[in-house]
């Protein structure tokens, strides 16, 4: 008796929280309707395609993606029962299908991902007429990473039209400091061959993939108990994704492959990348096109990829190891394609850790000391490097010695702090997650 009425307890609890969810889930997709509604209008203003057309193309024309549609379905499946998986993902698949058959036979490119996206609209309708909040959730978080995809892309098509000047030559001499990593790994990567290069092309466009593996891995339990981890990569991907941008409007750089390099064209400042490093000791801002997005400062990729390796040390050790691989392969990629200088790199890891330690161990609360400090100093390392880049590069080139022990002397000082914070002590960090109700 006291089982069954344990049981009946549940399911009240569930049925009472399940009306707060839709309101809180409706609050924040119409923010993100809003948010695109008003990057489609400055498309338009502008004269690019923005974000609502490609949603449009991933619903019923061709997908931008194929691998972030699938993730994102992959990711609302963790909040659902096994049966309406095995439908949604039934559904899904031969969508795909029958769409792919139909291009090869009008001879256009294999393509896949309206399926995915399809299906992933239909659990959503599903999950609300069920007043799931455990799966509203999941759906949210599967369609969020959607749409975040949709309006990056708007906003780094804007990012060249508020900042027609690019800094480039001030990163590129304070990297000097950093002993120009961009150029040595690029050259390494040409000896080595194309295969090498293949297999980084891959680990570095398909970074989303990797990050959803460790979020399915971390949100595994949530469709039979209920319950969901208090913190998980996706929702530290997010954030990055969220914040990271801003810093491509106030440091404008496109990288060495397009201002020293070929890829450029006509714009660069001459054909060095990778092969010759060159120094000016009078940096100016340098006009660029209007298409290369200026989205070096910091490295997303390598904040990214860091997330992917501090979120998968509670794993397994494949886990372990593939977090580790993919941290070391995006890091390889960044530099050896020409698309980030050292010191974006730099700023990238400071970002992550800064970010990270915003959301992490939310059981000690936002007002707990460690975290404070831990957030301001890295707000204030992240301020400092970048004053540092932009009116310190002729000194941090012309004095490597000084000035390259300084800058990994302050990342360095910020990934201690983050470990003292968070790893060191078995306190929090080392115990297994800690589930709260899919409220």
């Amino acid at each position: 008796m006291n089982d069954v009425l344990q049981g009946e307890e549940r399911t009240s609890h569930v049925e009472r929280a399940a009306p707060g969810a839709l309101r809180v889930y409706g609050v924040g997709a119409v923010v993100v309707l809003i948010f695109l509604a008003s990057l489609q209008v400055v498309a338009f203003w502008k004269g690019f395609p923005g974000p609502l057309p490609s949603i449009w193309n991933d619903f019923f024309g061709t997908p931008k993606s194929m691998a972030v549609p699938w993730g994102g379905l992959a990711l609302a499946l963790v909040g659902v029962r096994m049966p309406i998986r095995l439908w949604a993902l039934g559904i899904a698949v031969l969508i795909d299908a029958v769409g792919a058959l139909a291009r090869l036979e009008a001879g256009h490119p294999f393509v896949v991902g309206n399926g995915a996206v399809i299906a992933l609209a239909g659990l959503a309708v599903f999950t609300i007429w069920r007043r799931d909040a455990g799966g509203i959730r999941a759906v949210c978080l599967g369609g969020l990473l959607i749409l975040a995809t949709k309006g990056g892309d708007a906003w780094l098509q804007i990012t060249t039209i508020v900042r027609p000047y690019v800094l480039d030559e001030y990163a590129q001499l304070a990297d000097h400091a950093l002993g120009n990593p961009s150029w040595i790994v690029g050259s390494w990567l040409d000896a080595l061959g194309p295969i090498v290069y293949a297999v980084l092309q891959w680990v570095y466009i398909q970074l989303p993939v990797a990050a959803i593996a460790i979020a399915i891995y971390q949100l595994r339990g949530v469709s039979r108990t209920g319950l969901w981890p208090s913190h998980y990569l996706v929702r530290t991907f997010l954030l990055i994704g969220l914040v990271g941008p801003v810093f491509y409007v106030l440091f404008p750089v496109v990288g060495p492959v397009f201002a020293f390099g070929s890829a450029g064209e006509g714009f660069q400042l001459g054909n060095y990348w990778p092969t010759l490093v060159p120094f000016d000791a009078s940096p100016s801002a340098i006009g660029f096109d209007e298409l290369t997005p200026r989205n070096c400062m910091p490295s997303l990729h390598t904040a990214w990829a860091l997330s992917l390796f501090i979120h998968s040390r509670r794993g397994p050790w494949w886990l372990r190891w593939g977090g580790t691989v993919w941290l070391v392969c995006t890091l390889a990629a960044t530099l050896g394609f020409g698309y980030h200088y050292g010191v974006d790199l730099v700023a990238g890891v400071v970002l992550c850790l800064t970010l990270e330690s915003v959301l992490r161990d939310p059981e000690r609360g936002l007002k707990d000391p460690a975290r404070i400090r831990m957030v301001a100093f890295g707000v204030a390392t992240m301020v400092g490097l970048l004053l540092c880049y932009r009116y310190l590069a002729v000194p941090m080139g012309t004095y490597p010695e000084l000035f390259g022990p300084l800058i990994l002397i302050a990342m360095g000082s910020v990934i201690g702090m983050f470990y003292a914070t968070f790893f060191a002590n078995s306190t929090v960090s080392d115990r297994p997650l800690r589930s709260s109700p899919s409220r």
